[in-house]
């Protein structure tokens, strides 16, 4: 969420911004709304004053006037309370200012890649994609996965479930062994959660929601470790606070039937280790940590030498909530391309503002923090890379060196 004080001294920008990632906004509603909201506020606020000043004056007070007040309060804080609600809906559908570093673009074609790293395979045999090369070594059943669990759903097997494993704790240790705050984050969410990351009111049909219970599936663990600090204030000294996290994942992945349908690329349930830091609001300070996310994620591929490259995405492919954001694509040799593997975003103070995470500075101000998040791992994406760059003439799998005293095996094989 922005401040409307920023967007009114920034309508232009604000506009523009909104226009560039493809969001509509009712501009002229929220502006209305606001001059109603501030009209009432200082209406209410004065007769709350004259009514203190009437109570103070007990016996000799203008009886008939108190009367009036308590009415005409009653009133103007029921009308204001109905502008706040509706004045606050529209401010939640405003998105974020991108940086002045971000590409414009209408969609993925807009995206400027930064770096390649890595060699590209170049095989001597006919290629298998992980589909083959799981059903051929046992590692992935697909058809028993549809069966007990639907759509998308699977089971990894054998060194396919040792893998994931490995790939989750490993990255996790190389986190912890930075400083980031080990986290275990639960799946189950409340509402409010997902209005603070942004996800809603744009998102809201690829949530998983259990009516009954009124929670939700969170899609990434950024939902519930952003979400840790909410209604809280944080000690200048004590930031960044940087977190570690590891959470199941759920996505009804509502708008994308037909793509990716196979395999185990874009799926409904999978593992995630989280990168969340949540620091000072200051944008050179931020966008330093937001180059630190994405070394860490990069590095993680280059200890599984995996080629990979960065983009900076677009305004209309970056997401509402994003200042900048990088995408990290590891390539995969069945789709003869790279396929996206890592998420690295910076938020500004976007979130913080919608879940109330605020620090005291030295002088004694109260301010929102930025917060940024960023993809570790994610699995059983990342299988489709290390199966099909690791595949070998024979039919087996090798096991990326790190992660071999891990599994216990240097190859997959039958």
């Amino acid at each position: 969420m922005l401040d409307i004080n920023f967007i009114r001294e920034n309508l232009d920008l604000c506009e523009e911004a909104a226009r560039n990632k493809n969001r509509e906004v009712e501009w002229h509603k929220l502006l209305e709304l606001d001059d109603r909201r501030r009209d009432l506020t200082r209406k209410v606020e004065t007769l709350r004053a004259e009514r203190n000043t009437i109570s103070q004056q007990g016996a000799d007070a203008d009886r008939e006037r108190a009367k009036h007040i308590k009415e005409d309060l009653k009133k103007n804080e029921e009308v204001l309370r109905d502008v706040e609600e509706r004045f606050h809906l529209i401010m939640l559908t405003v998105p974020n200012v991108p940086d002045a570093s971000v590409p414009v673009g209408k969609d993925a074609s807009g995206n400027k890649e930064m770096k390649t790293w890595g060699k590209i395979p170049k095989f001597n045999f006919p290629a298998r994609d992980h589909i083959e090369l799981s059903k051929s070594l046992d590692l992935i059943d697909f058809e028993r996965g549809v069966k007990v669990g639907g759509f998308r759903s699977y089971f990894l097997k054998n060194e396919a479930a040792q893998l994931e494993l490995a790939l989750l704790f490993y990255t996790f240790q190389k986190l912890v062994g930075r400083g980031y705050t080990p986290l275990i984050a639960p799946s189950l969410v409340r509402e409010f959660t997902l209005f603070g990351n942004g996800q809603f009111p744009w998102g809201r049909e690829d949530v998983y929601h259990l009516e009954k219970d009124d929670v939700y599936l969170a899609g990434t663990a950024e939902v519930p470790v952003t979400a840790y600090l909410s209604d809280e204030v944080i000690h200048e000294t004590d930031l960044p606070k940087k977190f570690v996290a590891f959470s199941p994942c759920y996505r009804r992945e509502a708008g994308s039937y037909g793509k990716d349908t196979k395999g185990v690329y874009r799926l409904h349930q999978f593992n995630k280790i989280e990168q969340v830091i949540i620091t000072t609001n200051e944008t050179n300070n931020s966008l330093t940590l937001h180059e630190e996310l994405l070394a860490n994620a990069e590095e993680i591929l280059q200890d599984l030498e995996l080629p990979y490259r960065v983009l900076l995405m677009c305004t209309g492919d970056m997401g509402e909530p994003q200042v900048k954001k990088y995408d990290v694509e590891t390539w995969m040799p069945g789709r003869d391309g790279y396929g996206e593997t890592m998420s690295n975003s910076f938020m500004g103070d976007f979130q913080a503002r919608r879940l109330k995470i605020r620090y005291k500075t030295k002088d004694g101000k109260m301010v929102f923090c930025h917060t940024l998040n960023n993809t570790a791992i994610a699995s059983p994406r990342i299988l489709i890379a290390i199966f099909e760059n690791y595949q070998q003439k024979d039919g087996s799998i090798k096991i990326p060196k790190v992660l071999q005293p891990l599994i216990g095996k240097s190859e997959i094989r039958r």
